[in-house]
């Protein structure tokens, strides 16, 4: 099918459709939010800083609209569904860096507040939404390749996004006919490795890709790809979508 083809059909799908996304205002998000509203959705986007939410409605123009949500706060998630009223997606892209490191020397409270950042922000604004989330849309967890990658270093960021990604198919037989999925992305370049220097950053993304079959580390549009068709095809239920270059099946 070309391009336009593709264009005009999941376009159709999604001209009238609200969608919220929460971490909206980079990286993955982002890139969702620019991609819907070029294929004609309405779209929200929301997190905790309002300089970055503008600056992420002015990239992606059309029919965006910004909230400011703390996604840990069932309250501060309910009052902004209750602005916000019917729609029909809901996107959870919220994220935090904290929970990687070796576990023998891993914080243990740093954990928990890596798990309070996602996992716990994930399901409080997922629990908040289904007052005002169509029961015949999606939902749909961003997720991470760390779940079934094996990776020294990594047992906590597994475990967060593990716990994520388990309760998918458990979420979509209670609340159906809502459709409940998980996207699951490799190394995507985004902010969340502006910590980095340039030249470590350089150094990860080529050695990354190197070691992928795709021979490259991934953008966020190809993400925003794989969570338009999650919400489009109304056959797809209870599932996690794996968007990560090959990295689960790459040597080492």
């Amino acid at each position: 099918m070309a391009d336009q083809d593709w264009t005009d059909v999941v376009g159709a799908s999604l001209r009238d459709a609200r969608v919220v996304i929460i971490g909206g205002s980079s990286g993955i998000g982002l890139g969702a939010a620019e991609l819907l509203g070029r294929l004609g959705a309405s779209v929200v986007i929301a997190g905790r800083d309002a300089g970055r939410l503008q600056s992420a409605a002015a990239t992606v123009g059309g029919r965006v609209k910004t909230e400011q949500v703390d996604a840990r706060s069932p309250a501060s998630t309910s009052a902004m569904f209750a602005r916000i009223g019917p729609f029909d997606h809901l996107i959870l892209t919220v994220t935090g860096r904290l929970g990687g490191g070796d576990f023998a020397s891993l914080h243990l409270e740093e954990l928990r507040r890596a798990f309070d950042e996602k996992y716990w922000a994930h399901l409080t604004a997922a629990q908040a939404s289904l007052a005002t989330l169509s029961r015949w849309g999606s939902l749909t967890f961003v997720t991470g390749i760390a779940a079934r990658k094996v990776n020294p270093g990594g047992s906590g960021f597994a475990a967060i996004n593990g716990a994520l990604e388990i309760m998918t198919p458990t979420l979509a037989r209670e609340l159906a006919p809502l459709r409940v999925n998980a996207v699951s992305p490799g190394l995507i370049a985004t902010p969340w490795y502006d910590h980095l220097s340039d030249d470590e950053r350089r150094n990860a993304y080529e050695s990354a890709a190197r070691s992928l079959p795709t021979g490259r580390i991934g953008r966020p549009e190809d993400i925003a790809q794989a969570l338009v068709y999650v919400l489009t095809n109304g056959f797809v239920t209870g599932t996690v979508i794996e968007c990560d270059g090959g990295a689960r099946i790459a040597a080492g």
